[in-house]
């Protein structure tokens, strides 16, 4: 006779279930001891029935079998808890190396490198960036000239106010000298003719 294949879901009838956790529950456990003889293997199961009841099977004693899984499981954790950053750095240095091949192709094709492959809709885009790229400098070029127009006109402007003080200057130094000369010369023809004023004696007593 074939045995029918069981199919993997909740059996409704409680006698059905019932009968069927006792014989798979039995054969668990004779599989469990079984693994444990023959591989030497350090084995422990646990199994609690629908209404709580506990069924256990250890081939040495369960609270080390149990707190040795715990040890492990632990470290475990830990060790998974330290690779988890290192992954994340891994998957970071990919991203960004990318994201770095992106931009050197992308350069390559503006200095027209690397052009075989675009189709006609990338080229069109291409020339559209570079259009765009073009418009951006040109306009650049042209503030920084207007900055350095309007620079050059300031210090134009400067220099010559800055000469037009000279020049004032220079015209006020003028005109006190010509004035400290002027009385220079006036107080000097005064002195000169106090000196030969006086009355002059005739010839003929002179003689």
């Amino acid at each position: 006779m074939v045995r029918g294949k069981v199919q993997m879901k909740r059996i409704e009838n409680a006698t059905s279930r019932q009968v069927t956790f006792s014989k798979r529950r039995h054969g668990l456990l004779k599989k469990a001891c079984e693994l444990s003889v023959l591989c030497d293997a350090e084995v422990a199961l646990i199994i609690f029935s629908q209404k709580g009841e506990l069924y256990e099977f250890s081939s040495s004693n369960i609270k080390k079998t149990i707190q040795k899984y715990h040890e492990h499981a632990k470290a475990n954790e830990s060790c998974n808890t330290e690779t988890e950053p290192h992954n994340q750095l891994k998957h970071d240095t990919i991203t960004i190396q990318n994201k770095i091949d992106q931009i050197e192709v992308s350069q390559r094709k503006l200095l027209g490198q690397s052009l075989g492959s675009c189709s006609v809709d990338e080229l069109m885009k291409l020339d559209s960036k570079v259009e765009h790229s073009l418009t951006i400098v040109r306009e650049r070029k042209t503030q920084l000239f207007k900055d350095q127009l309007a620079k050059l006109k300031e210090k134009e402007r400067l220099l010559l106010e800055e000469n037009a003080r000279l020049c004032q200057r220079n015209i006020s130094l003028c005109e006190k000298t010509y004035t400290f000369t002027r009385r220079q010369s006036i107080q000097n023809s005064e002195v000169g003719t106090e000196l030969f004023i006086g009355p002059r004696l005739p010839q003929n007593s002179q003689e």
